[in-house]
């Protein structure tokens, strides 16, 4: 849950950080620049830690991916993609669609946004996994009287067992404790990269909605009725059942239906902090704001 409330927060500090690149005419090739060093840092970053345990790692047996690949990974993408399209003049604040510029001046953003999400379904549930068939998104091993057993993760698995290797996946997965299947799989794999996306994406939204709405009643409003859409649509994915429905909430696959839910909880999560800590100043972000302010 912290790691994908982290990927949320990320995308709404990344309006602040284009904004500000753009006010000191920073040209796009140093941002970009910056991008890319960042995501190579966090990626190698993630390379070493999964060197750590305490005993010694063989290179055929390195995990790839990771929490801090999945970082790496979904900064790049959404931060290149808002590098383009980032804005800081507000010049349609009095036209009669103004209630709706956070998005309307991001419609490329969305539809960027929406291919990567079709692109996720696609595979997720139209490609046909030797031995699994298609949409198979279970746990393999025993679930579901062992139909599945070799299909842990379902297109997700099977596509980073093919570009990674077997050798090369999370080879402790929860699905083998509880399941006892026997194929790794890896919850930081590639496919969930691209939800994971949509939910920085949604992140960064909250934070177009900082910059251009100025008003207290505009900011919560919209943060509150964001929460609740984007929950309202993750529960009818989900049918507001806990591991049924056409898309369950799982976290170990990030769907759908998860990053919806937690996009929401996010939206509502960020409202309540900002009345508390911003507005009414009953609470100044303690803990939660020292690791920000580690030099």
């Amino acid at each position: 849950m912290f790691y994908s409330r982290f990927v949320f927060i990320m995308g709404t500090a990344m309006a602040y950080s284009f904004n500000t690149q753009i006010r000191r005419c920073v040209p796009k090739h140093l941002m970009f620049f910056k991008i890319f060093k960042r995501s190579c840092i966090l990626f190698l970053l993630g390379l070493v830690i999964n060197t750590g345990g305490g005993s010694a790692v063989e290179l055929e047996k390195l995990r790839i991916m990771g929490v801090l690949q999945r970082f790496a990974l979904t900064y790049f993408i959404i931060a290149t993609m808002h590098m383009f399209f980032a804005k800081t003049a507000d010049v349609h604040m009095h036209a009669y669609w103004n209630k709706f510029r956070d998005i309307l001046y991001y419609w490329p953003e969305w539809i960027i946004n929406f291919a990567i999400l079709a692109v996720f379904l696609s595979l997720t549930f139209g490609l046909d996994v030797p031995g699994c068939g298609k949409g198979y998104i279970g746990p393999g091993g025993l679930h579901d009287h062992s139909q599945y057993f070799n299909c842990t993760g379902g297109a997700a698995g099977y596509i980073d067992r093919k570009i990674f290797g077997d050798k090369h996946i999370y080879q402790s997965p929860t699905s083998k404790q509880i399941y006892n299947s026997t194929v790794p799989y890896d919850p930081e794999g590639l496919l969930g990269t691209l939800t994971s996306c949509l939910i920085c994406f949604l992140g960064l939204q909250a934070g177009k909605i900082l910059m251009i709405f100025k008003s207290r009643n505009g900011r919560v409003v919209r943060f509150l009725v964001w929460g609740f859409i984007l929950c309202l649509i993750a529960g009818i994915l989900c049918k507001f059942s806990q591991n049924d429905g056409w898309i369950p909430i799982n976290k170990n696959l990030w769907s759908l239906s998860f990053v919806l839910c937690l996009s929401g909880m996010g939206f509502i999560l960020l409202a309540f902090c900002y009345l508390t800590i911003d507005e009414w100043k009953v609470w100044n972000g303690a803990p939660f704001y020292y690791p920000g302010n580690v030099t």
